[in-house]
């Protein structure tokens, strides 16, 4: 416990056994202007589950997956030797001093023996006791006489402040012989499932599920638990037997009244104790606080004149008059404690204390009822012999043991807070918390002595980290972060792992307020990697990211690549790569956020795209491509199956809206007329409107191309032939600037003449040069019932240069090849538009 004594080498010693090197004398004018020696920092390496963890409490642990070189083997159990010797060293210190007698256990015999049964039958029991009933001294009673009936024994655990997992791993470190191991949960449950022991749990707070969860890990087991009347009961399906455990009656309070005070009872002070067992229920921490109050009196009525008449070194007759003067001389007489002190016996027996032993109630009080450990009091309380107070409190009862260590009795916090012992509670709570805060980080203090105080150590941060401030000088730091930053690093080494997470939760809050970054980076990057052990990966990486950022912006480089480092270790756990946009260390890419908006450059493959009549071109839905634009090429099948696949199935749906409108359109203008006198008579079996040589137009449309005065007019539609083609009054000799273009008349002949014959795509055109073999054949439209002013000009006179695609092409235009959208759509097609095939149109736009 001494931190000037050297601890063993593992925890960052490198003592080869010589004797240390003298240094020289240091002037003090000169002592800051050399280089101080670099702090030993403790680093601990071990195994958890699948992982390597290294505690670095420097720049923050570092995790890896465990290489099969430094695995564990699979842990051996103790032997009954070790295993009482663990047992031994897990029991509070023993109070410096004499002695204390052992009060034997009184009218508990009934409730021993059928303890005893059913756990030798393998049965699971659960006692129900208020606190001060004795339950403590009836599990130790109970394991004694248990202590061969299990093959691993009796393991002794404490469930203050624990959970089913901790006490899981608990019971894993009292059996297996594994050091710098911590299992993972499902190496755990095979581990403990081989346990067979008698598991004595005092002091539990959760039952339900959770108990059933501990008690279903630990088939082989048999747990004699010790609980509250406030702790949730067992679940009604638990094989679980419960045992409730009463006072005392008058006699056996009576009776242990005297075995505590020494003596017989006077008449009178058998009425007080009558008085007391009616108050206190009869529960033995009550008489055994009576019997101090007794034996304080006892002193006091002696003085230094029982030395003059008995002797020295003399004890007084135990039949002397108790209300006589002892010196025959008048003496004052002490009067019996009142009902009410005898109830409440905390504040009269402490202020007939020690100075020393009234401090460490103080500093109890302050830590929410956690007795600092007897090797810390000296420091604390400014008393070399300081340590003797414990015996004090432990001989009055008012402290009780917990696990390894003691704390306040019940009642008794509450007792000393209305009698004035909370006064400088905050004085004393920062005094406590920089005391401890040097002593967890001293290099010569090993973990498993910081994790034997952690309740105390958590008790100090419990009442400073509220009251955290900034700091006024900037090289100062706050008390909770140190102390924060010491401990966890031990808890982290010790397996204390409960510990660890409320010491990192407290170190972020106390950093926070403080504003210490730096500090808060740490504590972040420390709660990723417990819960990276833990499995909990969506919190790792919250963890990990916020580490990441605040070491970021202060240019922590090597914190920044551990960060890194346990975060690509989280994406390889969670079987999938990085958030999209995002690196390693959670930085996001350029232009990732347009990647799934956008739509594939190459449109939507063919097999998604919609049916279309026979002899029509494939429609397909496209995007124009921005120049220039950064929104990222994929090439393949593949590419264009992902990329965009919503806006696809938008564009697609649009697609078939209009193309159900298309077909409507032309439904009614198959149904309708050309001329607006006599519609019956000019609809003739074949269509007559066909596109023109240059594939932009309607051939009764075009201008005569001969006339150049004329170019650009409307052509004066005639009346129909006997097969119903309409013509026009323009020479139908084809000039030479057509001489180039096919006719597009699906009867061979030209734009003014008739056929006799329907139109048939095997029969070659009339034109003087044979049409490509590419272009498929036009679809004539039947005409409308509405026509252009033939004095109006044409404002979609085509180009007369010769197109010979050699496929449907899509345009985003009005005016382009056989394939593109007639002259009703001019205006630019948006992204994501659909093409279809050419339908006949009047030089005004309006849809035929």
């Amino acid at each position: 416990m001494d931190p000037i004594n050297r601890g063993p080498e593992e925890y960052g010693h490198d003592d080869d056994g010589q004797a240390p090197r003298s240094r020289p004398p240091r002037d003090p004018i000169t002592a800051d202007l050399g280089q101080h020696p670099p702090a030993l920092a403790r680093t601990v390496q071990l195994v958890s589950g699948d992982f390597l963890l290294t505690v670095n409490p420097v720049d923050g642990s570092e995790i890896e997956n465990c290489p099969p070189t430094e695995r564990p083997q699979r842990p051996a159990k103790f032997s009954a030797a070790e295993r009482a010797e663990l047992a031994r060293a897990a029991q509070p210190p023993v109070p410096p001093g004499p002695a204390q007698p052992r009060v034997p256990l009184l009218e508990r015999q009934e409730e021993r023996e059928r303890l005893v049964r059913l756990l030798a039958r393998g049965r699971s029991v659960r006692l129900t006791g208020s606190s001060g009933s004795g339950r403590t001294s009836l599990l130790d009673a109970v394991a004694d006489d248990c202590a061969d009936l299990a093959p691993d024994g009796v393991v002794r655990l404490s469930g203050y402040r624990r959970t089913a997992s901790d006490l899981l791993h608990d019971l894993f470190t009292a059996v297996y012989d594994a050091p710098l191991y911590r299992p993972g949960r499902e190496e755990l449950l095979g581990l403990v499932r081989e346990i067979g022991a008698v598991v004595v749990l005092d002091d539990v707070e959760f039952g339900g599920s959770a108990l059933d969860e501990l008690l279903d890990a630990t088939p082989e087991c048999a747990f004699l638990i010790s609980a509250t009347p406030d702790v949730a009961a067992p679940s009604a399906g638990s094989l679980l037997e419960e045992v409730f455990l009463g006072g005392l009656d008058r006699s056996g309070g009576l009776e242990l009244l005297e075995r505590a005070v020494g003596r017989v009872l006077t008449e009178a002070e058998s009425n007080w104790a009558g008085d007391l067992w009616f108050e206190s229920e009869g529960l033995p921490l009550r008489f055994m606080q009576a019997g101090a109050l007794l034996r304080q009196r006892d002193q006091l009525r002696a003085g230094m004149n029982a030395v003059d008449e008995y002797g020295l070194f003399q004890d007084v007759p135990v039949d002397a008059p108790f209300d006589a003067p002892l010196d025959g001389a008048g003496g004052p007489e002490v009067p019996l404690p009142s009902l009410g002190e005898g109830a409440a016996p905390a504040a009269l027996l402490a202020s007939r204390l020690s100075e020393s032993a009234r401090a460490t109630l103080r500093f109890a009080v302050a830590l929410g009822g956690e007795v600092p450990h007897q090797a810390h009091l000296p420091a604390l309380v400014g008393d070399t012999h300081a340590d003797a107070a414990l015996a004090e409190l432990a001989s009055c009862a008012l402290v009780s043991p917990v696990g390894s260590r003691y704390r306040l009795a019940a009642g008794v916090q509450a007792q000393l807070e209305a009698a004035g012992y909370a006064d400088g509670l905050e004085d004393r709570a920062l005094a406590a918390t920089r005391h401890y805060s040097w002593w967890a980080g001293h290099p010569s203090v090993t973990p498993e002595r910081v994790c034997a105080e952690a309740d105390a150590l958590l008790a100090a941060l419990t009442f400073v980290v509220p009251v955290t401030t900034a700091p006024v000088d900037e090289q100062d730091d706050s008390v909770a972060v140190r102390l924060a930053r010491a401990a966890s690093p031990a808890f982290a080494a010790g397996l204390h792992w409960s510990a660890w997470e409320r010491a990192l939760r407290f170190g972020i809050e106390a950093s926070r307020l403080s504003g210490e970054v730096s500090e808060q980076a740490y504590f972040h990057h420390e709660l990723g990697i417990l819960a990276l052990c833990g499995g909990q990966l969506d919190r790792a990486r919250a963890e990990l990211e916020a580490s990441i950022g605040l070491r970021g912006a202060l240019a922590d480089k090597r914190g920044t690549v551990a960060g890194r480092r346990a975060l690509a270790l989280v994406a390889d756990r969670s079987g999938a790569a990085l958030p999209s946009g995002r690196t390693a260390a959670g930085e996001e890419v350029p232009d990732a956020r347009h990647e799934e908006s956008a739509s594939p450059p190459g449109g939507v493959p063919a097999a998604f795209a919609l049916p279309q009549p026979p002899g029509d071109p494939t429609t397909l839905v496209t995007r124009r491509a921005e120049p220039g634009g950064s929104t990222p090429k994929r090439g393949g099948f593949a590419g264009r199956l992902v990329t965009g696949t919503r806006r696809n199935l938008v564009a697609a749906g649009s697609g078939a809206l209009l193309a159900a409108v298309l077909g409507t359109v032309v439904t009614l203008g198959a149904t309708s007329d050309h001329n607006n006198e006599t519609p019956s008579e000019k609809v003739g079996v074949n269509p007559s409107a066909s596109p023109g040589a240059d594939d932009d137009g309607l051939g009764a449309d075009r201008a005569k191309k001969g006339d150049d005065s004329d170019k650009g007019a409307a052509a004066t539609p005639t009346d129909p032939g006997p097969d119903g083609t309409l013509g026009t009054t323009d020479d139908p000799t084809p000039s030479d600037t057509d001489s180039s273009e096919p006719s597009d008349d699906p009867g061979g002949s030209n734009s003014s003449g008739t056929s006799s014959k329907p139109p048939s795509s095997s029969k070659p055109p009339s034109s003087s040069k044979p049409p490509s073999s590419s272009k498929p054949p036009s679809t004539s439209k039947p005409p409308t019932s509405t026509s252009p002013d033939p004095t109006e000009p044409d404002p979609t006179t085509p180009d007369p240069t010769p197109t010979t695609s050699t496929e449907p092409t899509t345009s985003d235009s009005a005016s382009g090849p056989a394939s593109s959208a007639p002259a009703s759509t001019t205006a630019s097609a948006p992204e994501g538009s659909v093409t279809s095939a050419p339908v006949s149109g009047t030089a005004s736009g309006a849809v035929i």
